[in-house]
C-alpha cells in the first residue's frame, strides 16, 4: 500500500511557499491543501518506469490492416465475408523495416478493428483469417508482425477494438468475457507486448445492443498479462492528444487533474500497477495550468499520443496513392507533436497485396532525410555556458538524458548563457526537461546576442520531454535561454540549436 509522502517546507525565489514531495506518478489532494501546496505536488509527480519508455520513443507507427483493406471502407460492418481477405505478398518485415528505417521505435497492429475480423486464429470466432483464403486459413498476421518486431528489434503493439459488429454476444456480460480470452490470446501467444491500444468506439452490436466495457477488468488482466505494456488511449498509462491531425497542444501538461483518483484506489493497488484513467478534462488547449490544478482532488501522470494517418483514411485506398502527406508535412507534423511533448503514432496502412505502398515508402524516406540532416549536429555542441544560479550546467550538452541542470537553492527561475565557439546560422530549438524529476517549467524565451542588444527569438510555456521551436534563421554566437517561472527548480537534460534541412 502507497502511504503519502510527507513533504519539506521551503521558500521560493518568488517569495511563495513551496513543498518538495517524495516523487509518486499519481497522489491525493487532501481537502485543506493549499494551491502552493498542490503545485508543489505537480512539480513531483513523474512517470512510470513504462511511461518513460513509452515517452523516449518518440516515433510510433500504426499498421491499419484488415477486412476494411478489401472492403474498401473505414469502418466495416460486421457482416464481411472472410474470403475477400487475401494479402498475397504478406511482407510484415517490409512494414517494420519501413517503420524501423524511418526513426520509429515501435509499431501497433490492428488486431482486431470495429467490424470484428481478427488477424489471427482466434478460438473466440470464425470470423477471422483462418476463414479466409490467405495460407488456406493457416495464416497469423499478428505472428508475422511479432516476429518482424524481434528480428528489427523495435516494439511491438496490438490494437484491440472493444466495439465488435460481429459478435453475436456483444452488449451482454459474456462479450466482456469474449474479449478477456481475445486479450488473452495476444498477450500469451506472440512474446512481448509493449502496448496495448484502445479506443472509446461504442457503437450497436448485431443484436442492436451496445456493450457496458469492462475497462477495469481489462486492465488487470493486461498488467498480469504484460506488465511492462502501457495502456493506451483509453487507459490508464497514455490519453489521446484530442485530434487526429497529428498537431498536439502548444501547452501541453503531462500531469493532470484527477477527480476520479481517491483512497480507495491508491490502497487497492500499488505505484507501478495502479489503474487510474482521468476523465472530464481532456477538451481545450488548457488541460494542466496552475488553474487548472487548484480544485483537483488527485494529479496523475497522463502523457498525450498524438495520432495521424499519412493518407486521408486510416485504411489503405488505392484512390489515395495521390494523396499522401508529403515529407514537408510529417516533418511539420512531427515538430508539432514530438515537439509538443508528445509521442507521435503515425498510421501507414498496408495495401490489398499485403505491402506499404511505395508512395508512403517514399514519403518517409525523404522525411527521414530532412530529419536526419537537421539533427545530425547540435550547433551548440563546446559551447562556453554561465548560469549564475545553476548547477550541473555542463549536463545540457552532454547528450545524456539521465543526467541534468537544475537551479540551486530554491530558485524557481534562471537564465543560461552560451557562448558559441564561433558564430552559427540556426532557426530550430530544442530543449529537454528531465521529466524522471518532473515536469516543471512554465514560461521561457530564447534569445540572441546582435552585438548590441540581446533579442527574442522565440518563446514558449510547456517543455516537458522535448521542446521544439522554429523561427527565421538567426547567426549568432552568443544565446540565452531564460526561464521565466516554474514549478519548483526547474531542470533541463538537453538544450540544442539546429539548422533545418532542405
Amino acid at each position: 500500500m502507497n502511504r503519502l509522502p510527507k513533504y519539506l517546507l521551503l521558500t521560493s525565489a518568488l517569495g511563495l511557499s513551496q513543498l518538495t514531495y517524495a516523487q509518486t506518478n499519481f497522489t491525493i489532494i487532501k481537502p485543506a491543501e493549499s494551491h502552493a501546496e498542490i503545485i508543489a505536488k505537480a512539480a513531483n509527480i513523474t512517470p512510470s518506469a513504462k511511461q518513460l519508455r513509452w515517452q523516449q520513443l518518440e516515433l510510433t507507427a500504426f499498421f491499419h490492416f484488415g477486412i476494411n483493406t478489401y472492403s474498401g471502407t473505414e469502418w466495416g460492418t460486421g457482416k464481411e465475408d472472410p474470403k475477400i481477405f487475401n494479402p498475397a505478398k504478406l511482407d510484415a518485415e517490409q512494414w517494420v523495416r519501413t517503420a524501423k528505417e524511418a526513426g520509429f521505435k515501435q509499431v501497433i497492429l490492428t488486431a482486431k478493428h470495429h467490424d470484428g475480423f481478427c488477424l489471427w486464429p482466434t478460438k473466440t470466432t470464425k470470423q477471422s483469417v483462418e476463414s479466409s483464403p490467405w495460407k488456406d486459413g493457416k495464416g497469423d498476421v499478428v505472428a508475422e508482425v511479432a516476429a518482424a518486431c524481434k528480428k528489427y528489434d523495435i516494439g511491438f503493439g496490438v490494437y484491440l477494438s472493444p466495439w465488435d459488429m460481429n459478435s453475436p454476444v456483444y452488449g451482454s456480460n459474456a462479450y466482456n468475457d469474449l474479449f478477456i480470452e481475445q486479450l488473452t490470446e495476444l498477450l500469451t501467444k506472440y512474446g512481448k507486448v509493449d502496448e496495448v491500444w484502445f479506443d472509446g468506439a461504442n457503437g450497436e452490436g448485431p443484436n442492436g445492443k451496445k456493450q457496458e466495457y469492462d475497462f477495469n477488468r481489462w486492465y488487470a488482466h493486461i498488467r498480469k498479462l504484460q506488465p511492462q505494456a502501457v495502456i493506451a488511449i483509453m487507459g490508464p498509462d497514455v490519453r489521446w492528444v484530442g485530434t487526429e491531425t497529428g498537431y498536439g497542444r502548444e501547452t501541453e501538461w503531462s500531469v493532470l487533474p484527477a477527480d476520479n483518483l481517491d483512497q480507495a484506489s491508491v490502497s487497492a493497488g500499488s505505484q507501478k500497477d495502479i489503474n487510474i484513467k482521468p476523465s472530464g478534462f481532456l477538451k481545450g488547449q488548457d488541460i494542466g495550468s496552475r488553474d487548472k490544478l487548484k480544485n483537483a482532488k488527485g494529479l496523475v501522470w497522463y502523457p498525450a499520443e498524438t495520432d495521424v494517418s499519412i493518407r486521408p483514411g486510416w485504411f489503405y485506398h488505392e484512390k489515395e496513392d495521390s494523396k499522401v502527406k508529403t515529407p514537408e508535412k510529417l516533418l511539420d507534423i512531427y515538430y508539432s507533436s514530438v515537439g509538443r511533448n508528445g509521442v507521435l503514432l503515425l498510421n501507414i496502412p498496408p495495401n490489398k497485396e499485403g505491402l506499404i505502398a511505395d508512395s508512403d515508402v517514399n514519403s518517409l524516406k525523404e522525411l527521414t532525410r530532412l530529419r536526419t540532416e537537421t539533427f545530425k549536429g547540435n550547433l551548440a555542441k563546446g559551447a562556453s555556458l554561465q548560469s549564475p544560479n545553476g548547477k550541473n550546467l555542463k549536463a545540457i550538452l552532454d547528450g545524456k538524458y539521465s543526467s541534468s541542470w537544475t537551479t540551486k537553492g530554491s530558485d524557481s527561475t534562471a537564465t543560461i548563457e552560451l557562448e558559441l565557439k564561433q558564430p552559427q546560422t540556426f532557426d530550430v530549438l530544442s530543449l529537454q526537461e528531465n521529466i524522471s524529476i518532473g515536469q516543471r517549467i512554465e514560461k521561457f524565451r530564447f534569445e540572441y546576442w546582435d552585438s548590441k542588444n540581446w533579442k527574442q527569438v522565440a518563446e514558449g510555456t510547456t517543455v516537458g520531454y522535448k521542446r521544439l521551436l522554429r523561427f527565421d534563421p538567426i547567426t549568432a554566437s552568443r544565446v540565452r535561454l531564460i526561464i521565466e517561472q516554474s514549478r519548483l527548480n526547474p531542470t533541463l537534460s538537453e538544450f540544442g540549436i539546429y539548422k533545418q534541412a532542405k
